[in-house]
């Protein structure tokens, strides 16, 4: 699959991330479950999911590349599964929530399925991010550096801000499409660094 071979300055932002999106839901349906397949037997050559037993995921939107098929895998591992949940009378910031075949789930206000916030307040549903062992974040675009590009809502940087100091932290590992890859992204100050970005065709290690 092509990249986009120029350097893509901020002010374009926007309109690369138009781009991307556009390539994703342009896949069709065999396409997204083969490249699902492909990407799901990446991860699971990772050390860091081998070993992890807390492992946040998504369920895909927009043409997103599909983690779910992982969830089989982690439970017979004894692993748990947590979804990202928008986190009420916070900015832009998640819970994570675990996420099995009885969680009550709802549609949030960007169309995207997640545990209900009722279920989700309780905190005994919810795992603290930095006690996490590995979170699986989509992307819409990353380059061959390991840098990536989001949706633009901050969620995730706002929300993994911590893993910039030292401490306890989850490996963070990007998702994506090959077809989301470009030659090269601009490095924004609040972006937060991955560990690992896994596509249908490669893993890269920054």
């Amino acid at each position: 699959m092509n990249s986009m071979s120029d350097t893509v300055a901020p002010t374009n932002r926007r309109t690369l991330r138009r781009e991307l999106r556009r390539r994703r839901r342009q896949l069709d349906s065999r396409q997204q479950q083969l490249a699902a397949r492909r990407l799901c037997h990446g991860l699971r050559q990772l050390p860091e999911l081998f070993r992890a037993r807390r492992v946040a995921l998504y369920l895909p939107n927009d043409g997103e590349i599909d983690p779910t098929p992982l969830l089989p895998w982690l439970a017979r591992r004894g692993a748990n599964a947590y979804l990202p949940v928008l986190r009420p009378l916070a900015s832009n910031s998640l819970w994570f929530v675990h996420y099995h075949a009885d969680t009550p789930m709802v549609t949030n206000r960007f169309g995207i399925s997640e545990p209900d916030r009722r279920y989700a307040a309780h905190r005994a549903h919810r795992q603290p991010a930095w006690t996490l062992n590995a979170i699986l974040l989509p992307l819409v675009g990353f380059d061959d550096e390991g840098q990536r590009i989001g949706m633009g809502g901050g969620f995730y940087d706002r929300t993994l801000a911590f893993t910039r100091r030292p401490g306890p932290r989850p490996s963070l590992i990007g998702v994506a499409h090959e077809c989301q890859r470009v030659e090269r992204l601009p490095v924004e100050p609040w972006d937060v660094p991955l560990d690992a970005i896994v596509s249908d065709r490669q893993v890269l290690r920054p």
